[in-house]
């Protein structure tokens, strides 16, 4: 089935002023949302308690659990699959995947890919809703915590309209709150069955709140750290750069400059010894005949080392 995307590298002179201005305004600071951040600051709390609950079982569900919703969940699914449409898998693959990215609590699938496609467009320029040049703090969580763009924005429809004649991604960007919750309550009784209530209160701190914690902040490190520290091979108009501790901490979304020069490549470590967990993951899937269509960008020899300056 076809689907309808945004062209990350198409001109924002495709919009009218009247539509530019409602992008500006959705994504510029307005005043704290207070119940949101509050939610933050207690998960962030919880994430700390979660040292005190320690256990071998806790890390390795952890473990299983990150796998699920960072690099399959949020990864390949939210990022390489539904926004930029770099592969294709079966609905009922996709729709697992997706779901699996909930568990990260990084809002439903509707307003992820609408806020990134966004992104793309407006690369460093106003529009974007987390650029560094607004600000370090801003483009790792003042976005969200002062930003306008909200789950019931109406640029989601025209950033995502694909997933918008979809009706399950309908009701799971309306309900993404329901897994994790069904996840923690699961959590709680498996920790409280193999250990009792210490370990179900450790299982549970783990695998769905301190994991969440990271998880956030390893994401919104691609949205801060990688357009400002790092290298370029590429010569994009953005500050786009590939950071290789940001990568290693995200399964390879951190390799971000071969990402925004080449927007639709489900493969973003591009030479040897760029680690990309994420794209191994796709390969995998592609092996099993899972994964079809799957567009990786080969480099050429001169490009491996090919470095470019840092935009002024």
């Amino acid at each position: 089935m076809a689907t309808t995307t945004i062209d990350p590298t198409s001109s924002a002179e495709l919009y009218s002023p009247s539509e530019k201005d409602q992008i500006l305004l959705e994504t510029a600071s307005g005043p704290l949302d207070w119940t949101f951040t509050v939610f933050l600051v207690i998960f962030h709390v919880a994430a700390v308690a979660a040292l005190f609950f320690f256990s071998w079982k806790a890390l390795a569900v952890t473990a299983v659990l990150w796998v699920i919703a960072q690099n399959g969940g949020i990864a390949m699914a939210y990022h390489r699959l539904l926004t930029h449409r770099g592969y294709q898998v079966p609905k009922w693959l996709e729709y697992a995947l997706t779901t699996g990215a909930t568990l990260s609590l990084q809002g439903g699938p509707i307003y992820w890919v609408a806020v990134h496609r966004l992104h793309h467009q407006y690369t460093d320029r106003p529009g974007d809703p987390h650029s560094p040049r607004e600000g370090a703090w801003w483009s790792h969580i003042g976005w969200i915590t002062n930003g306008n763009l909200s789950n019931h924005s109406p640029l989601l429809k025209r950033y995502a309209p694909d997933l918008m004649k979809d009706s399950y991604y309908r009701w799971l960007s309306k309900y993404h709150w329901l897994p994790i919750f069904v996840l923690g309550a699961a959590l709680f009784a498996g920790g409280y069955y193999a250990g009792g209530l210490h370990d179900a209160i450790g299982w549970l701190l783990w695998g769905a709140v301190l994991r969440v914690v990271c998880g956030w902040h390893a994401t919104w490190l691609v949205n801060s750290a990688t357009h400002m520290f790092g290298s370029r091979r590429w010569a994009v108009k953005d500050d786009s750069t590939n950071n290789w501790w940001v990568a290693l901490l995200t399964g390879g979304e951190g390799w971000h400059n071969n990402h925004h020069a080449h927007p639709v490549s489900a493969k973003h470590g591009m030479a040897w010894y760029e680690v990309d967990f994420n794209w191994w993951g796709i390969l995998f899937l592609k092996k099993i005949g899972l994964a079809k269509k799957v567009y990786a960008k080969e480099l050429q020899p001169a490009e491996v080392y090919q470095r470019v300056p840092h935009n002024g």
